[in-house]
């Protein structure tokens, strides 16, 4: 179905819009069947028109609370009185103190200005970790805001020996506002195009969630799940005669220039914070019961949930398999068919074990170089991988219009079983949008999963969570590892309670001593693929 449209940019839908999107959640989105209400939070196009039943409006509510920032004094902050790390320290507490495997430590940072007068606020982001450079170990913090300019970090020590503490300003409280600015006021600041032909014509327009202007566009909104997706309409092609997909650019000149200082290099993203005073601790070890309970721990509340120890990760609420020699991972996945869905950061896994196991030989299906689809036959194990990056939006540079999937459908069209394994990572390419949008497209996968696992209970899921990246001035304004760190809250609290496992990309990634990448480097990747494998074929205690 295609209609043409004319929005208005942050206005209204017109009539038919709202009455098209009526109806395709009439037909073909059954999730409300209770009463409804709207949104009433302040948002553009599609998303001030989403009705949601009082369960959902409830969890959106609880979800918008956790992931609550927060704010600097009301008006502006001049840049010489927001945070800088070079003038900010830490202290370990209680640093004299002999300390066991086991112990807690805690940091006590303090923030100041570039004067060095004290902050009176918080609201910075902040990313902490310990590690042992000889033993190849490292562990994330949990940060805590005292909300005056202080802040406590927590560490669990998972290890005898010298432990360091290494914490960082990735950006100061006066840039997540203008951070939070650019979400809700500027999803536009990555676009996208479509390219349309007929015989010997073709056109390029501008496609996005919500377009503005007053220009006719197609309506590309899935019938299914209802995800709304727009193209401004050719002048002389028909909207049926989408050919592809692609990212069509970022956004430049978005920062006024007193926004733009909270964003530089070496300055005040991502530099570490000195210590005024020791910045390791010495750690004695435990005996061998009580390292091996401190290895399990139990419960919703445990932080860190793993640790680096030689360069391997160790979980602390599962077991976890080391598959070194490729035959053990052909004997894992032997029989089974694996499905990737996501972006590239998934797509890793796929390259990954298709180039670590020499059975594995990946299938041409002509596609385009890192957009997909992919697929790999290992014929004498009869093992199948597939990998498909999620629905628009999605920056890959081009992607057949056939091709263009939503997660949530082709898990709708998976039968399941013993012998199906699923792993799904969805968050990178959300990063610049309401988070209303991304909320949706969870909240559509998260019914699919549900009942794929009601008629095939036996049917293994995996959600690999996102991880840290390098940050430079441009990247922030549209990858930061805070629009991420929102995301991947928000992922985490939706699918809780649900029969799914967790690969913690996110503390992989940010524990260990390799410099952050959007694609981690292969030692990361390796301990997530075991990590993955392990639910797949568990460890037999």
């Amino acid at each position: 179905m295609h209609l043409f449209l004319s929005l208005r940019w942050r206005k209204h839908l017109d009539h038919n819009t709202v009455s098209a999107l009526n109806w395709i959640k009439e037909t073909g989105d059954q999730q409300s069947s209770s009463p409804t209400t709207k949104t009433t939070q302040k948002h553009y196009c599609d998303y001030e028109h989403q009705t949601l039943s009082k369960r959902e409006q409830a969890e959106e509510e609880s979800l918008f609370a956790a992931i609550q920032w927060p704010n600097p004094p009301v008006g502006k902050i001049p840049f010489i009185r927001s945070t800088d790390p070079a003038h900010s320290n830490f202290v370990i507490v209680n640093s004299h103190v002999r300390f066991k495997v086991g112990d807690q430590l805690e940091v006590s940072v303090h923030m100041k200005d570039f004067q060095g007068k004290p902050k009176q606020y918080g609201g910075d982001y902040i990313q902490a970790r310990i590690h042992s450079p000889l033993l190849k170990a490292g562990a994330t913090g949990r940060v805590v805001d005292d909300q005056n300019g202080f802040y406590k970090i927590f560490f669990t020590l998972l290890w005898p020996g010298e432990v360091r503490v290494s914490v960082s300003l990735v950006h100061p409280s006066e840039g997540i506002q203008v951070l939070q600015r650019l979400r809700e006021e500027r999803p536009d600041r990555v676009y996208f195009k479509s390219l349309f032909r007929s015989g010997s014509t073709s056109e390029t327009t501008v496609c996005n969630v919500c377009l503005p202007g007053d220009l006719p566009v197609c309506n590309f909104t899935d019938l299914y799940t209802g995800e709304p997706w727009f193209c401004y309409k050719p002048r002389k092609l028909s909207c049926a005669s989408r050919i592809n997909h692609a990212k069509g650019g970022y956004q430049k000149s978005l920062l006024t220039p007193s926004e733009s200082l909270f964003f530089q290099t070496d300055v005040n993203i991502k530099v570490p914070i000195l210590p005024s005073g020791p910045d390791s601790v010495t750690v004695e070890p435990l005996g061998f019961t009580e390292s091996a309970n401190l290895d399990r721990s139990q419960g919703p509340a445990v932080f860190p949930l793993g640790y680096y120890y030689h360069d391997k990760w160790r979980p602390r609420t599962s077991w976890i398999r080391h598959f070194n020699k490729t035959a053990d991972i052909s004997e894992c996945l032997q029989g089974k068919v694996v499905h990737f869905f996501g972006d590239s950061t998934i797509r890793q896994w796929f390259e990954y074990l298709t180039t670590f196991v020499p059975d594995l030989v990946e299938f041409n299906l002509g596609s385009p170089k890192n957009v997909g689809p992919f697929m790999s036959v290992d014929l004498k194990h009869n093992v199948l991988l597939k990998f498909r990056c999620h629905g628009p939006p999605i920056r890959f540079t081009t992607v057949f219009s056939s091709e263009l999937r939503y997660i949530a459908n082709e898990l709708n069209g998976i039968v399941g079983g013993r012998n199906t394994v699923i792993a799904i990572t969805i968050w990178s390419h959300f990063s610049t949008f309401p988070v209303e949008v991304y909320i949706r497209r969870l909240r559509n996968i998260r019914r699919s999963i549900v009942l794929l696992l009601d008629r095939s209970p036996k049917t293994l899921v995996v959600i690999r969570t996102a991880n840290v990246q390098e940050l430079g001035p441009e990247v922030s304004l549209f990858n930061s590892d805070w629009y991420s760190f929102q995301l991947d809250t928000i992922m985490r609290k939706m699918f809780s309670g649900i029969a799914v496992f967790f690969v913690d990309a996110w503390e992989m990634s940010l524990a260990h001593y390799l410099p952050h990448n959007l694609h981690p480097q292969d030692v990361i990747i390796k301990n997530q693929i075991d990590a993955f494998l392990s639910f797949v074929c568990p460890l037999e205690t």
